[in-house]
């Protein structure tokens, strides 16, 4: 697992400015989405019905994986917080949001299908959708948790979307492409049902990406033609 931060008063302030990149990036509109992130004892989550412009670090909730807090009233949504970060102990971060062209899919109940490699970053070759629950239950818990199996992102039908992340930082990077890949396959299906690349393929590009998130090339293996440093 990667190290939870030991620095919570740090945590809280990049939640709240993470929480601020997520309007200005265009993912989330108003008090539509939650953020969390795994501290020692439990999980920060960002409080209900709180604009983040007006957020502060101080409000950032403190919650154990018990259900109980200190502090304001957390997100309705805490339980698919909870449940994700105690099932999936190789991330560290729950991004929530109702990205535009994400919960236009996730309206249709549509899965995003490996159209475009990029499809990769969630971890396999789809983005899964979850069967829809009422918001705040622990049913949309349930089938978050089953959509997520083995990946990094889903969309929620008639909802939204999830993202995980090791950091905040790369929780935001991924929200932000799920709905890049949402967009592409919106405007792909005005022209019909776009190919999809075949599942031999997609291995290979999660395996490159693999190697690119650890700082290697992506050139694959065998190959003589690589990129390398100039010799001085």
């Amino acid at each position: 697992m990667h190290d939870a931060p030991s620095d919570k008063t740090a945590a809280r302030r990049e939640m709240v400015d993470i929480c601020r990149r997520m309007n200005s990036s265009g993912i989330n509109q108003g008090t539509a989405g939650n953020l969390s992130c795994r501290v020692e004892g439990g999980f920060l989550i960002t409080p209900s019905s709180l604009p983040y412009e007006a957020m502060q670090p101080e409000d950032i909730v403190e919650m154990d994986f018990d259900g109980t807090y200190v502090g304001r009233r957390p997100s309705s949504e805490w339980r698919f917080h909870r449940d994700i970060l105690r099932e999936r102990q190789d991330i560290n971060v729950v991004l929530h949001c109702h990205s535009l062209y994400a919960t236009t899919l996730a309206c249709h109940h549509k899965t995003i299908p490996s159209f475009h490699y990029m499809t990769g970053v969630a971890g396999g070759n789809t983005v899964r959708c979850a069967a829809y629950a009422t918001f705040g239950t622990q049913a949309l818990s349930d089938n978050a948790l089953i959509a997520l199996k083995d990946r990094l992102a889903c969309l929620l039908g008639q909802h939204g979307q999830i993202s995980l992340g090791k950091t905040l930082e790369a929780a935001l990077w991924l929200g932000i492409e799920i709905e890049t890949l949402s967009r592409m396959y919106v405007q792909a299906l005005t022209i019909g049902e776009p190919p999809v690349l075949p599942d031999d393929e997609m291995d290979r590009v999660i395996e490159q990406m693999r190697k690119m998130s650890y700082g290697h090339a992506p050139d694959a293996e065998g190959v003589n033609d690589l990129a390398r440093p100039r010799a001085t």
